[in-house]
């Protein structure tokens, strides 16, 4: 009988994740935290030259993928090479509040640290409330905001650059 206190596996993706990723684009997409129209339609590939399987993670719940997380480099040159920023992050709308998402910021500082980084940044939208509470919780602060930075939906909406140390 398997441990059953394990639910969540983080592994990195690979190309055979293309199809589930792109639905679960799909089915999370909202402008809580896009500014980019809704995703393409399913039959769109989800990996291409940009968004290479080697800079996911994919979180499975119980043998059922339930969310990435898209870790770079945000500028390729060498000066900031000690620097990840997670540039695309999804959490399945069935699997929330199940600690995947922590689990995956976690999985994604700890790949930053293997890459030989000592910095992680992410973006996030002023509004988007739940993700800046998870980030928050995960050691991220706000290191900068651009206000009224994007109009989603009607609205002007912050940029908020936020942060953390991999180091201590």
């Amino acid at each position: 009988m398997p441990d059953s206190h394990i639910r969540t596996v983080i592994r990195p993706a690979v190309p055979d994740d293309d199809a589930v990723l792109t639905a679960l684009d799909r089915r999370t997409w909202s402008t809580l935290h896009a500014v980019t129209p809704s995703p393409p339609l399913e039959t769109d590939p989800f990996f291409d030259e940009r968004h290479r399987p080697a800079h996911f993670l994919v979180a499975e719940y119980e043998g059922r993928v339930a969310g990435y997380v898209r870790l770079i480099q945000p500028v390729p040159l060498p000066t900031n090479a000690h620097v990840r920023l997670i540039q695309g992050f999804a959490v399945d709308t069935w699997a929330r509040g199940r600690g995947i998402g922590r689990a995956l910021l976690d999985a994604a500082c700890d790949e930053a640290r293997r890459q030989g980084a000592t910095r992680i940044t992410l973006r996030v939208l002023g509004h988007n409330t739940p993700a800046r509470r998870l980030y928050a919780a995960a050691g991220f602060v706000v290191e900068g905001v651009l206000p009224g930075e994007f109009l989603v939906a009607g609205e002007y909406v912050d940029d908020v650059m936020m942060g953390r140390s991999l180091t201590t």
